[in-house]
């Protein structure tokens, strides 16, 4: 059957993210993204021209319960936002293949590589390039309204969906993140986020009864205030 047109595929995406609830939903141009980022998509293989990100809010209550190190609610929390998101996503890449054009889910969170700690890809900058927030001081994906307190998911894919414009909001002032951190990685720039002392710190955290997985949380929950926004969307 002849492709389904764009128009038609982006109300079907849009109607799927309301359904499943999310906080955020936008297309991010891997075209134009890997003029500035080459290797984007080194850990991959497919000719994809479109990200379709969605976004989870997560529960303020269980991020009030971490203080300086995850609890077992937040991992609670965190299993099944990514949980949720992959759902979403394995049924949204259906319905984009359904429609004649190539689609891949990647899964939510999932590490292919410890030294340094990746995944296939990085949500958290193809949400930036698709509008729906900025990197903030923590190196996370902030929201213009609900701060990093989200989580993300990614589908590739080769339909010609129309992409937003990378997001130009920023923290401001707020450093909340900075003082919380209990690895010290974060600073002023994103730049300078320090990758390998928050790695030490998650694997520390794996030691705690209930938790066994690399996660903290702090930072999260520190991103009260999600700055300002001057530009962009969701």
């Amino acid at each position: 059957m002849p492709p389904q047109p764009a128009n038609a595929l982006e109300k079907e995406i849009r109607a799927l993210a309301e359904r499943y609830r999310l906080a955020a939903c936008g297309v991010a141009d891997l075209t134009g993204l890997a003029q500035r980022k080459p290797d984007i998509l080194d850990a991959l293989e497919g000719d994809f021209s479109r990200a379709v990100v969605l976004g989870v809010r997560l529960q303020d209550a269980a991020l009030e319960t971490v203080v300086d190190r995850p609890t077992p609610l937040y991992f609670h929390l965190y299993r099944q936002a990514n949980y949720h998101l992959d759902r979403a996503a394995f049924e949204l890449a259906g319905v984009v293949q359904t429609a004649g054009h190539a689609a891949l889910a990647i899964p939510a969170s999932q590490i292919i590589s410890r030294n340094p700690m990746r995944g296939h890809l990085s949500h958290k900058l193809l949400g930036w390039a698709a509008g729906i927030g900025w990197i903030g001081r923590s190196s996370l994906l902030i929201h213009p309204e609900f701060g990093s307190r989200m989580r993300y998911v990614t589908v590739l894919t080769d339909a010609p969906l129309q992409p937003g414009r990378p997001h130009e909001g920023s923290c401001g002032n707020c450093t909340q993140c900075v003082a919380a951190c209990p690895a010290g990685a974060i600073h002023e720039s994103f730049k300078d986020f320090d990758l390998r002392a928050c790695y030490e710190k998650l694997s520390e955290f794996t030691r705690i009864p209930g938790i066994g997985q690399h996660i903290c949380g702090v930072c999260v929950r520190a991103c009260r205030s999600p700055g300002k926004s001057t530009g962009g969307g969701s």
